[in-house]
């Protein structure tokens, strides 16, 4: 495969003329190819751009959601008429058997049955499946959610990870200059061995550390890859001190939660159900017309008829049904009411908690990690003026580090919580529920 000369990439070249010819050129080769195919880095939001477009799971809900309403329109129709053909009162002994024109009693027989169902019965088959594609719509909107949910979870963590990997990473270059120097004090006969023996031990531990934040960054990219459909790296800093949603009618807003959504369209569902059991109460009747052709010397004949169910034992079948329907409804309602109490504790729960990290954030961020540098700094002094050992230099900076990735545990904590909260809805969804609940309010 051939690659394009950049003019960026022919005065490297010119610079490089001096190279084997073959070297120059793979060099160039594995130069541009790079380039070429590093994935560029992902923000927040095209990292959840990404995951929505690739999402089976979606396409998946419009399928279900285009069959529901494909069904509501032919659950409203009658059902089809039926073709009845047949031979009545054909003789199968003496001179006239398997004759179909010498008896006067064999007919030939075609004939149509059509079944009158009910109307409010073929309109609430229809409501049950209209329905059925409203709780598919807002169980897509559920699915939705959750992908830029989880999407911004797996970014989040990715993102905080690389934190601490360069933290991690920083801490082991000090560790390393920091042995080179004691190493170089010792040879000036100042220092001790000891000193030494405490650095290469503090550095071995920071190894240890940074191979468990590598194992956690690799896990990290490895999620978002799932969701990116590649490892790519990510782009930006978080806002993660401000929600989409206003804490002050939080409630109000859970109650048009997508899977509230769902249950709400869970219970006229089974409140369909009922209606349509409550019409089943009334019998379908069926009409038949039939026409008999005869022998050639013999009349043809029509037939009429009408087909009635006899409801013998009503109060045993169809009340009963209806009955059982009926405590369906209930079930399904009180279950949504149980939820959206639920919703609503687990919800604020998070928020109390976001809230609190954020405090703690701000702790660390304005007092806790300048307070730990200006410790490690004054040791570092007093060990340089030989008033500390290097024991008390690794000590200060290992706590520093150890504060620092506390710090950002919390900040990554406290980030899968603003995640859950300012995604609870699809993305620009929040602002529609609300308009929805200001209109409903002013009506």
């Amino acid at each position: 495969m051939s690659v394009p000369f950049s003019a960026h990439a022919a005065a490297r070249v010119s610079r490089l003329r001096l190279l084997p010819k073959a070297a120059l050129m793979l060099s160039f080769l594995v130069a541009e190819h790079g380039a070429l195919t590093a994935p560029q880095p992902l923000t927040l939001g095209e990292a959840q751009q990404r995951a929505v477009a690739r999402s089976r799971q979606l396409g998946a809900q419009d399928q279900a959601i285009t069959a529901a309403y494909e069904m509501a329109v032919a659950a409203g129709q009658r059902p089809d008429p039926v073709l009845k053909v047949g031979i009545d009162n054909l003789p199968v002994s003496g001179s006239d058997r398997l004759s179909l024109g010498h008896d006067f009693m064999t007919m030939r027989r075609m004939g149509l049955s059509q079944e009158l169902t009910g109307a409010d019965k073929l309109h609430w088959r229809s409501v049950r499946y209209q329905i059925e594609g409203d709780k598919a719509r807002a169980q897509k909107d559920v699915a939705l959610a959750a992908i830029e949910r989880d999407t911004a979870i797996a970014w989040l963590t990715v993102f905080y990870s690389e934190q601490m990997a360069s933290a991690v990473a920083a801490q082991v270059t000090v560790s390393r200059q920091e042995i080179a120097a004691a190493e170089a004090v010792y040879r000036g006969g100042r220092g001790s061995a000891a000193d030494i023996l405490a650095a290469r031990s503090a550095l071995l531990a920071l190894d240890d550390r940074a191979s468990e934040v590598q194992r956690r960054q690799r896990a990290a990219h490895t999620m978002l890859a799932r969701w990116t459909g590649e490892d790519t790296p990510v782009a930006g800093t978080p806002d993660i001190e401000r929600i989409r949603l206003d804490p002050a009618a939080l409630d109000t807003d859970l109650a048009l939660h997508p899977q509230m959504a769902v249950l709400n369209q869970q219970a006229d569902l089974a409140q369909a159900d009922a209606n349509l059991a409550r019409a089943n109460q009334h019998t379908d009747w069926s009409v038949e017309v039939a026409f008999q052709q005869r022998g050639s010397v013999y009349s043809n004949m029509l037939s009429v008829g009408i087909s009635v169910p006899l409801q013998w034992d009503r109060k045993n079948r169809q009340d009963r049904d209806l009955a059982a329907k009926l405590a369906l409804v209930e079930q399904t309602k009180a279950e949504r009411d149980e939820m959206l109490r639920e919703h609503i504790a687990e919800t604020h729960s998070m928020l109390i908690a976001w809230q609190s990290g954020q405090e703690r954030i701000a702790r660390y961020t304005h007092e806790s990690l300048p307070l730990a540098a200006e410790h490690s700094q004054v040791v570092l002094a007093a060990y340089r003026a030989g008033q500390a050992t290097l024991a008390n230099v690794l000590a200060a900076r290992r706590g520093e580090l150890e504060l620092r990735l506390q710090s950002l545990e919390v900040a990554l904590e406290t980030a899968r919580l603003w995640a859950q909260l300012n995604f609870l809805f699809p993305e620009g969804a929040a602002a529609q529920h609300s308009a929805t609940i200001n209109h409903q309010e002013a009506k």
